[in-house]
């Protein structure tokens, strides 16, 4: 969940979805197939290359995505052989199977379905119609294409992998080949038998050899290794650059989104890139970078212009810049706020030693909590939920869930219905605003309800949201105050 949170909030601000809202139904023909658990697998399974939007009604990005998609369909529907897109509302009960099957976590996730649906990839284009339909053209074509001039190989704003090879046949080209079909999604590949076709590198190599080129770094580097597993980790590990750069330029995107799906720790460094310090800070974390790459940690230089995503998620603040923040794989974080760019080098290494306390991201704590509904923050959830007496019904919410919002006067109900127990508390958190414990709870999207007994025991609530049920839960699962005593005594 955080990793799509974290990419979510970043990438916004590269208004990569069209600024349009679902057009209202008209008798004009649709050209996006909607699938529902019906129809899919039998649709599916009748075509080699199709693409398929999970979405739900609310999601405002399904909204701005779906008149681009519908636009990219109808251009599609004339490609030869043409490219059929499909929709399934994952919102639907009956379509969650659906989304359980295919790890739909948020929304929209598009798939590429391929040979009637046996090889499933993430679709990672753009998200504007004419890049769909570029990006989708070149999916469903050869993994590989021939380079056969000069002018084939023009765009060297991206990755590109290309095997030269004196034959095209052979163990060596087929593994070529694989790799080229296993990471398709994420790379364009192409392959040659002359190397002087190429922008970069050595021309007067014969091959067998692949050259992977990169707008970053050493621009280009060359691999003659040849099994598939080992090719594939050689190709993840140079396409991600020595430090990420954030800002608004979309060629920057796929690169930010390697940055946060990597396993490692990520250091993020965000300063105006308009200071006069600006090349000192480059300079400086690109060898702090340097020195611990191959160490677990990940490093990304951000723009405050572009981050106000960041900000928001880590609940950060315009006059800590320059910062720097790490984020660790539990959900740690660690902040230097007004950091000189002299002093990146020995913040990271004071980190690496365990020298760094964690930063917690909290609202400020309610001068009054005198509502039904109990308002919790990270800075009282130890005192108001773990080490409380009390039985408590927490909700995870967020300010801009329509679910939420439905819920929030059925809460309220049930508040003052055990407003006269003592025992019994119900309360709320901002899951957007708060750091929420990782290993305790799993929050996987809004709103989540957990339920801690007086004595600790914590468990989710997955029952009907009304008013009934929840009292029921709370009745059947709570522990009295005469039980939490005898546990306590027998302790």
């Amino acid at each position: 969940m955080a990793i799509r949170v974290w990419i979510s909030l970043f990438l916004c601000v590269y208004a990569l979805l069209g600024s349009l809202s679902y057009a209202s139904e008209s008798e004009e023909k649709e050209y996006v197939v909607t699938l529902d658990h019906s129809n899919f697998s039998d649709f599916v399974g009748k075509h080699k290359f199709i693409v398929v939007e999970f979405y739900a009604p609310w999601c405002g990005h399904c909204k701005k995505l779906a008149p681009e998609y519908e636009k990219a369909a109808q251009i599609l529907s004339q490609n030869d052989p043409p490219v059929i897109l499909a929709k399934v509302d994952a919102n639907e009960e009956q379509n969650k199977i659906l989304a359980s099957e295919f790890d739909i976590k948020g929304f929209p996730t598009i798939k590429i379905l391929r040979y009637g649906g046996s090889v499933v990839q993430d679709y990672k284009g753009p998200r504007e119609a004419d890049g769909i339909v570029s990006y989708l053209k070149k999916q469903s074509g050869p993994a590989s294409t021939e380079i056969k001039s000069a002018d084939d190989v023009t765009d060297v704003n991206k990755i590109i992998i290309v095997g030269v090879f004196p034959e095209f046949f052979g163990e060596k080209y087929e593994n070529f080949t694989a790799l080229a079909e296993r990471l398709r999604s994420e790379y364009e590949f192409a392959h040659t038998f002359d190397a002087k076709l190429l922008p970069r590198g050595d021309s007067s190599v014969s091959g067998p050899v692949v050259r992977l080129f990169k707008p970053f770094d050493e621009l280009f580097v060359d691999f003659q290794e040849f099994d598939v597993d080992t090719l594939a980790k050689l190709v993840e590990a140079a396409s991600i650059p020595t430090v990420t750069l954030f800002n608004k330029d979309p060629n920057n995107h796929p690169f930010v989104i390697k940055f946060f799906n990597s396993p490692n720790a990520k250091a993020m460094l965000f300063v105006n890139f308009n200071s006069d310090l600006i090349d000192t800070f480059k300079s400086k974390y690109h060898e702090v970078a340097e020195q611990y790459k191959g160490n677990d940690i990940s490093f990304l230089i951000g723009d405050v212009e572009a981050s106000q995503g960041a900000f928001q998620y880590f609940g950060l603040k315009e006059d800590q810049v320059p910062l720097i923040i790490i984020q660790t794989n539990d959900g740690e974080k660690y902040l230097k706020p007004n950091v000189e760019p002299d002093h990146v080098a020995s913040w990271v290494k004071d980190f690496k030693d365990g020298k760094v306390k964690p930063f917690k991201k909290s609202e400020p704590i309610p001068e009054v909590n005198s509502e039904p509904v109990k308002v919790v923050v990270a800075d009282t959830l130890q005192d108001m939920v773990f080490n409380s007496a009390k039985n408590v019904l927490l909700e995870f919410y967020a300010p801009w869930c329509g679910h939420c919002k439905q819920l929030a006067p059925i809460l309220d109900e049930v508040a003052v219905s055990f407003e006269s127990d003592a025992d019994v508390m119900i309360a709320k958190i901002d899951a957007t605003a708060n750091d929420i414990p990782q290993g305790t709870f799993d929050v996987q999207g809004y709103p989540t309800l957990y339920f801690k007994t007086a004595s600790g025991k914590i468990s989710q609530y997955e029952g009907d949201r009304t008013k009934e049920d929840i009292i029921d839960f709370i009745h059947k699962n709570r522990d009295k105050a005469a039980d939490q005593g005898s546990r306590k005594e027998e302790l």
